[in-house]
């Protein structure tokens, strides 16, 4: 990332948990870094006034589909940056379900030049557990750690071998890299959303939630035999829940996260039969709803991620039972979140930093989360009483399926600074 200038970000309220500082307070830029302020400061190049607004440490999504290579029809590194940058992120790490999938080091290398040359926030590959994503061999992990991936997943499908599960957990153990799993265990029947009440009425097939809470129960077994890092994608179900929770007052390594629209939605919103709200995991009922509410209070749930999945309008246009799974969320998580968590009073605006940008850096091992005198200048500002209303029409991702569309929310993004450099201002 090239190096920024000089920056005040004067008047501002600084929301860092990772420095524990929660004040009014100027920040300053110098560099590319956070600078301290001093009789020495060069001329600023740019002040910025931040009043009334949070300064914050740019925000870091761990769960994201920029569909290149191979999906550009969807969304390309170029545009899912963009959009990142308008949602605030200064981060992503991008998952691996590609054409071809990320299970080489040269498509890993492939992406990271990519992302350099557009320019627009960092990108952190995520990479294949196994060849092809076809679950029967595990994928080189030493050579695509070397080339550049933070963690490895088959996202989209979970990994169901359970032989080769263990091999996975046992060699990423020796090299402190992070399992990200998509619990979704295959043997059950895939249905096109949550089965229950409200599939029945509506004919369609439904997929059990056991087959989230059997991998995810057989996961946490594997892993505390081996002391894997284990990271539970996209949780939804309270007894998944549960499970991490119990499984993190013993000795397994488990981290978990949970999207907005699992926050905010139930499974009421499909008799719509609107394939916006077609996603995997699928809308669940309210009472899996407040225990994903409950464990982002407790801090059984470590970070709050998008699941960011564009799709081309044609095929979400084909109908419910057709359309592919998934929706966009990097433009409009910040205030989603806000709505789910915020406005209710379950946490504070500290808390949501934290989980959406301290926690994912200190997992994963990732620069920033922090804006400590020294670390990389990405920081986000955001007026966090602004009102406005969600228009998929302007997004800047490719992707226009976003089940939210039109919705009245508060929280906005005004400015994301990238190692120093403005990427985007409102």
């Amino acid at each position: 990332m090239p190096e920024g200038g000089f920056i005040l970000i004067k008047g501002g309220h600084v929301v860092d948990p990772g420095s524990r500082h929660d004040a009014p307070a100027d920040l300053t830029i110098a560099g590319g870094v956070i600078s301290a302020c001093g009789s020495d400061q060069p001329a600023f190049e740019r002040v910025i006034d931040a009043a009334g607004l949070l300064v914050v440490p740019g925000l870091i999504d761990m769960h994201v589909h920029l569909r290149e290579p191979g999906g550009e029809h969807k969304e390309t590194i170029e545009t899912g940056t963009a959009a990142a940058v308008a949602g605030g992120f200064t981060a992503v790490a991008c998952m691996p379900n590609t054409a071809p999938p990320a299970d080489t080091p040269n498509v890993v290398k492939g992406i990271l030049q990519k992302a350099q040359e557009v320019g627009s926030c960092r990108v952190y590959p995520i990479a294949c557990l196994s060849k092809g994503r076809a679950g029967k061999e595990l994928a080189d992990f030493r050579a695509l750690a070397e080339a550049g991936a933070v963690a490895f997943s088959d996202d989209g499908d979970g990994l169901a071998d359970n032989a080769l599960m263990a091999a996975a957990f046992e060699a990423l153990a020796t090299l402190d890299r992070p399992v990200i799993q998509h619990c979704e265990d295959p043997t059950f029947t895939r249905g096109v959303m949550h089965e229950g009440e409200v599939s029945r009425d509506l004919g369609l097939p439904g997929l059990s939630p056991l087959a989230e809470e059997f991998m995810i129960a057989r996961d946490l077994a594997l892993a505390e035999g081996c002391s894997a890092r284990y990271h539970v994608a996209h949780i939804s179900t309270r007894r998944a829940v549960e499970l991490v929770r119990t499984a993190k007052a013993g000795s397994v390594r488990v981290t978990t996260e949970v999207c907005p629209h699992h926050l905010l939605l139930t499974d009421e919103a499909c008799r719509t039969k609107d394939a916006n709200f077609k996603m995997h995991p699928p809308l669940r009922p309210q009472r899996d709803v407040d225990a994903c509410i409950a464990g982002v209070i407790d801090g059984t749930i470590d970070m709050l991620v998008t699941d960011h999945a564009p799709h081309a309008a044609e095929e979400k246009a084909r109908g419910f039972l057709e359309a592919p799974p998934g929706i966009v969320g990097l433009e409009t998580s910040l205030a989603l979140f806000a709505k789910a968590l915020i406005a209710p009073r379950h946490i504070e605006w500290y808390k949501l930093i934290e989980l959406m940008s301290t926690a994912p850096a200190r997992i994963f091992g990732l620069p920033g989360g922090s804006l400590a005198v020294g670390g990389p200048a990405d920081v986000t500002l955001i007026d966090p009483h602004a009102e406005w209303t969600i228009d998929a029409a302007r997004f800047r991702s490719k992707g226009r399926n976003c089940p939210f569309d039109g919705m009245a929310v508060a929280g906005r993004v005004v400015c994301t600074i990238v190692g120093g450099e403005i990427k985007y201002e409102l």
